[in-house]
């Protein structure tokens, strides 16, 4: 699906906008899937395994953050990524042997859905390389009013930002820092059915739902399978057992097969440690701390 110039255009700018990814009888039965478990969270009055709600939520105004781990609540969020257009961009980046590390379902909500602030996903998962990505399928059009991705180009290329405020793990850069150039950010927009790659050191973010449409979004987080984690691996192992682990590796595969020989390379790693006090909300905690928002200023 991937022509060489859109693979050339990915590795020097670490983002890639895809149209028409899926087909339309596939976004129209995702389509139908996202407003039914949307639907089904009207009864909610906290957050639970399944859903984030937003501000406002309510039974007769269902508001969402996002559906987690969608491909895991529905087998069709699995049959798209195993098996469509989407299946063939993932190979076409990461070659054969590739495994999900999570999914979410991102549903901003209108009239000032939360914005997401700046951040590189590789400061909270470092690996043995950084053969990473994630994918941002648009199940509705994503304009700039309705809180598009944007990405910084090249900054997969820098350095790994601190994501830290007040000596613990915040989860977020600040506007301040001086390897922070928002002036170079691109907005992602395009149609329904269209998708957005972003490499796992791109810095990216997006502002508030300003729209009165929603803006739903199917992200997929993805790996190259000799692409191994370096923080938490053992503590995982040791509490599933080394069964269970070899297991849980077997379900992730997305395409191909596991790779017992981690490719280790030299890539920069910030340990995204100490967490924040009592399992607080990343962004929460940025601003607990007084760190202002990027989207502030724009």
């Amino acid at each position: 699906m991937l022509t060489q110039d859109q693979k050339d255009f990915y590795d020097e700018n670490g983002y890639l906008m895809v149209e028409n990814v899926v087909t339309p009888e596939q976004l129209a039965k995702l389509q139908e899937i996202t407003y039914a478990m949307i639907d089904a969270s009207r009864g909610l009055t906290e957050s639970d395994d399944r859903y984030d709600l937003d501000e406002g939520h309510s039974a007769e105004r269902p508001r969402l953050t996002r559906i987690k781990l969608p491909h895991k609540q529905d087998p069709y969020f699995w049959e798209i990524l195993t098996r469509s257009g989407v299946t063939e961009v993932l190979n076409g980046l990461l070659g054969p042997d590739t495994l999900i590390n999570t999914s979410k379902l991102n549903t901003k909500a209108p009239g000032g859905g939360a914005a997401v602030e700046w951040h590189q996903d590789w400061a909270f998962y470092p690996h043995t390389n950084d053969d990473l990505l994630a994918f941002g399928l648009m199940l509705e059009d994503v304009d700039e009013a309705n809180g598009p991705l944007m990405v910084i180009p090249g900054s997969h290329k820098g350095p790994v930002l601190s994501h830290h405020v007040n000596g613990v793990f915040a989860g977020a850069v600040s506007p301040d820092d001086p390897d922070f150039d928002l002036s170079k950010a691109v907005t992602l927009t395009g149609k329904a059915g269209s998708m957005t790659v972003h490499h796992v050191r791109t810095l990216h973010g997006s502002a508030p739902n300003m729209s009165d449409r929603n803006r739903l979004i199917l992200f997929y987080e993805l790996a190259r399978a000799d692409a191994w984690p370096i923080l938490g691996a053992s503590s995982y192992i040791h509490a599933l057992g080394q069964r269970k682990f070899w297991d849980d590796i077997q379900a992730r595969m997305v395409t191909g097969a596991p790779v017992l020989e981690p490719r280790l390379e030299q890539v920069p790693v910030r340990m995204p440690l100490p967490p924040a006090p009592d399992n607080t909300s990343i962004f929460k905690t940025q601003k607990t701390a007084g760190q202002k928002s990027a989207f502030a200023v724009m």
